[in-house]
């Protein structure tokens, strides 16, 4: 079809000037006024030198406060800023990660970044699927590119650099495994192994093509065609897929390379690459189809990944005053190729591909993003039969479908619905049978509690009876008992009495004839006179 419509054009001369050759600085004029916005998303274990390093590349000093090594996670801090050079307006975002790599358990480092990503993507999916947008003065904070700051350890990748880039890492192969999982899940025993051998397949071709152009000291941006591909993933294009599998433009940096040795850091260099393809992991590649920049990036990409260092101290060497690092045994140069990448990683980052890095984010990961999203929502470009969908029937078949799926829904709820009424009446029936049984139960005996206390009340009865006969009979006998014993009481008081009276007499019965004894003997002897 391309082909036809392209035969039915014509060219025409034209027999004088008309003027739309002025249309690249219209767009130019246009472009200016409106400025321009870059974001960039530095991820980097604290005290690694990303903000130096930020303030070296805009040579300007941001805002930044010096970060602790005690935080209890990940967080992302973003701080925009207006920067202007020349005519030309750049509203500057840069969004740090505070606290990467300084906990013990490192295994959900990752994840605040990679949500961070996807909420930038849906922030502007929304604002796109608006009614009434305004695109045109909306501040776009998607991430256009990520410098990824690896520690200049000399070895080899950490295994949370490896984990991290894997996971902000774009690509085909992570949406077909996450699908191949899916299908797993659902017993397609058949789809999995053909996908299976597929990824085999693609990961293999896609491992030697890089390792090719790297010997040849070239990275294409190209994608592995592969016809098998192609086919599953048509043929898994109605699954969902997890949208943090999509990422953002990729460029590994080697911070603080003055720290290590020059031969070192070319054997440094080769491992990181080769560990990044060896796990699979995509990092932005340099456009080399543009005639004007294709030299240079071909060339600036053998340096990958760029070691650097950043410094905001000027050094006096010569007659001139340069950024650099002064040391006890030299001085390092910011911007002397000699001494480090940071002047390649200035002409790669801004002056070369910061629009192509702007277009990408757009083009490539916005893109795919939004279209799983809108799959995921159910809207499609064609129906089955390949034949292309208007937004008003996709509309019309979601809803339609929808509506299906509610008076199916509905259906089932209201069988659920009768099954679990007749179900509780049933158990409603069972319950109070339960408790009629109960309740007779209960009633018998009660009953028979009732009698045994009724028994057992007049047995008390019976005993408190008795037991007030036998207290007033005892009451009968103990006063009884108390007049008898005052009454002898009495007779003996008398008797004591009558016995006193009887001794006194007798006593007094002795004194007397004592008393007699001795008048007799004393009239005995005295003279006897007449009287």
């Amino acid at each position: 079809m391309e082909q036809a419509e392209n035969d039915d054009l014509r060219n025409l001369s034209l027999s004088g000037h008309v003027g739309f050759d002025s249309l690249p600085d219209q767009l130019v004029n246009k472009s200016t006024s409106q400025g321009f916005c870059f974001n960039i998303l530095c991820v980097g274990e604290t005290g690694i030198g990303k903000s130096t390093l930020m303030d070296t590349l805009f040579n300007t000093k941001f805002e930044s406060d010096p970060a602790t090594h005690n935080e209890p996670g990940v967080r992302l801090k973003a701080r925009s800023y207006e920067l202007q050079e020349s005519n030309v307006r750049l509203k500057l975002t840069i969004v740090d990660t505070v606290g990467f790599g300084d906990q013990i358990n490192k295994d959900d480092s990752y994840k605040p970044i990679v949500e961070y990503i996807d909420a930038q993507f849906e922030a502007y999916l929304q604002e796109e699927l608006k009614i009434k947008r305004s695109l045109f003065n909306y501040h776009d904070t998607r991430i256009h590119a990520c410098l990824y700051f690896i520690a200049p350890t000399g070895h080899s990748l950490k295994s949370l650099d490896l984990v991290t880039m894997k996971k902000l890492d774009s690509k085909l192969e992570a949406i077909l495994e996450y699908r191949l999982a899916k299908r797993k899940m659902e017993a397609h025993l058949e789809d999995t192994r053909l996908a299976r051998l597929v990824l085999d397949d693609v990961e293999a071709v896609n491992r030697k093509y890089h390792m090719r152009h790297r010997q040849q000291g070239q990275f294409q941006r190209k994608e592995v065609k592969s016809h098998h591909k192609v086919q599953l993933y048509e043929h898994f294009h109605n699954d969902n897929v997890p949208l943090s599998t999509l990422a953002v433009n990729i460029i590994p940096i080697i911070a603080k390379a003055d720290t290590i040795a020059k031969n070192e850091l070319h054997k440094f260099k080769s491992k990181i690459m080769s560990e990044l393809v060896s796990n699979g992991v995509q990092i932005y590649q340099f456009p080399t189809d543009e005639e004007t920049v294709a030299e240079i990036n071909a060339t600036m990409s053998v340096h990958l990944p760029f070691a650097v260092v950043g410094s905001t101290e000027e050094v006096k060497i010569g007659n001139k005053m340069a950024k650099a690092r002064q040391y006890p045994w030299g001085v390092v140069q910011v911007e002397n190729e000699n001494h480090c990448d940071f002047v390649k990683l200035r002409e790669m980052l801004i002056r070369v591909n910061m629009e192509d890095l702007r277009e990408q984010t757009h083009s490539r990961h916005y893109e795919l993003y939004r279209r799983c999203k809108l799959e995921e929502m159910g809207f499609k470009d064609t129906d089955p039969d390949s034949k292309p969908f208007s937004l008003q029937e996709t509309y019309e078949a979601k809803r339609n479908e929808f509506l299906g799926e509610l008076q199916k829904k509905e259906e089932e709820m209201r069988q659920m619905f009768v099954m679990r009424v007749k179900e509780k009446e049933a158990e409603l029936k069972e319950a109070e049978k339960d408790l009629h049984e109960k309740f007779d139960h209960l009633k018998r005996t009660h009953q028979e509690e009732k009698k045994k206390v009724e028994d057992k009340k007049k047995e008390l009865e019976e005993e408190l009876n008795n037991f007030q006969k036998k207290k007033a009979a005892a009451q009968l006998l103990q006063s009884q008992g108390q007049q008898a014993g005052s009454q002898q009481t009495k007779k003996d008081k008398d008797k004591k009495n009558i016995r006193s009276i009887a001794v006194m007499l007798a006593l007094e019965k002795e004194k007397i004839k004592v008393y007699m004894a001795l008048f007799s003997e004393q009239m005995s002897n005295s003279p006897q006179h007449d009287f």
